[in-house]
């Protein structure tokens, strides 16, 4: 029997992403019989907004969601994901005996009812504070994924690896030294070059450009590389360069993001996993932007600079020094610092003490009138604040700042007037 630390890597294969991952945590996995997991329904979910202003209740549809979605963790760890995948294809006897609201933490229940061949007949039950809430009997099935797909217009050099379940579309070219992972769709127009790897399950949409030489003119030929993980979306227009010699020769990129219309990742960038970029959002080169960090619409962050984990960078904003990790900045001549993410970490799941530090953390920083030095030895000797792990990595960012840090506060128009 596994523990929850050795699966939880499973989790990260489904096909889903933030915000609509419903399964947070496996507390019991018993590879022959079935699991058990954890949701935490916050209440900042995007769905409540609609689903009743005023009376909020998780949608029927999400808790039959979240049941599949543990019945397919539960799948995985016994198939070989690079060659096959799992579908949900029937869900029967659903029954919903108790609305879910914001605060309920939902108990799933997954069971294997009987196995015929690649078929599965699956029991799955929900429970708040041991009050089954829903159940449904699933049938999922297990498929082997079918050879790549290359329409007949479509320029695919020789020397370039197709994992199984790849597609190219239309006139797309893929260059001789790429290499796609399994089930990566690359839309019509793409453009791959270069020696380039894609993970898993990434979308590259029309006109992306991947893999081609940086905007750099020191670069001189040398063969630099892009890497890039799985599940990551790349809308229209997105172009991102590899590497140059002198910054490491390479460019990197994570899993699960999405990088919106027209946005550019430069030579020698490193992004993290979980992160937005919003239509044309700008990294010029050597940028390191953290896990679940957001970057604006036609925001730009300069060159060297760093955007730590959590970050939201607001529209338009320009940053020309470090993001402060769990940070609101937005703005330019110059960017402004508003304070922790609250919003954002909220959505995330983060723990109420734990925000209570973040905040307490950044009141000294923003209102002690302290040296940043001053203020980080203060922030560190608080018991609640300076112990919590998350302070400590904003701690450990802005003593590390090599270009300084985003620390200005924003001027209220009351101060602006006198």
């Amino acid at each position: 029997m596994r523990t929850e630390m050795e699966v939880g890597g499973l989790a990260r294969r489904l096909p889903t992403r933030y915000p609509f991952v419903l399964v947070d945590r496996i507390t019991h996995f018993d590879p022959a019989t079935g699991l058990k997991a954890l949701k935490t329904v916050t209440g900042a979910e995007e769905f409540f907004e609609g689903h009743f202003p005023g009376a909020p209740v998780m949608p029927g549809v999400l808790l039959m969601e979240s049941l599949s979605q543990a019945a397919g963790i539960w799948l995985l760890q016994s198939i070989d994901p690079t060659r096959s995948e799992v579908l949900v294809v029937g869900i029967d006897n659903a029954k919903f005996r108790k609305p879910v609201t914001p605060g309920d933490r939902l108990d799933l229940e997954i069971s294997l009812i009987h196995r015929r061949g690649n078929l599965f007949r699956i029991k799955g039950e929900i429970k708040v504070a041991d009050q089954r809430v829903a159940e449904a009997r699933l049938l999922l099935s297990v498929s082997h994924l079918r050879p790549p797909e290359v329409h007949e217009t479509a320029i695919v050099a020789e020397g370039a690896k197709l994992g199984p379940g790849v597609k190219v579309g239309p006139y797309a070219v893929i260059g001789p030294d790429v290499h796609l992972g399994p089930r990566t769709i690359v839309e019509a127009h793409a453009l791959i070059d270069g020696d380039t790897w894609l993970g898993e399950g990434n979308h590259v949409f029309p006109f992306v450009s991947i893999g081609l030489a940086p905007q750099d003119m020191k670069f001189g030929g040398e063969k630099t590389r892009v890497r890039i993980g799985d599940r990551n979306v790349f809308r229209e227009g997105v172009t991102v360069h590899k590497g140059t010699k002198g910054g490491g020769g390479i460019t990197t990129i994570g899993s699960d993001n999405l990088f919106m219309a027209q946005s550019h990742v430069a030579h020698d960038c490193h992004v993290g996993s979980n992160t937005i970029f919003a239509n044309a959002a700008t990294l010029a080169g050597h940028v390191e932007v953290a896990d679940f960090a957001t970057v604006g619409a036609f925001s730009a962050v300069h060159q060297f600079c760093r955007v730590g984990p959590y970050a939201f960078l607001g529209g338009f904003t320009v940053a020309t020094m470090d993001v402060l990790p769990y940070s609101k900045t937005v703005g330019n001549r110059p960017a402004c610092l508003f304070g922790p993410n609250t919003l954002g970490l909220k959505r995330r799941g983060f723990a109420p003490e734990t925000l209570a530090a973040i905040r307490r953390a950044y009141r000294v920083l923003m209102q002690s009138g302290l040296p940043a030095t001053e203020a980080l030895r203060q922030i560190e000797s608080e018991p609640g604040v300076g112990d919590q792990k998350e302070v400590k990595v904003l701690i450990e960012f802005m003593r590390a700042a090599k270009r300084g840090v985003v620390l200005k506060r924003r001027k209220r128009v009351a101060d602006h007037e006198e």
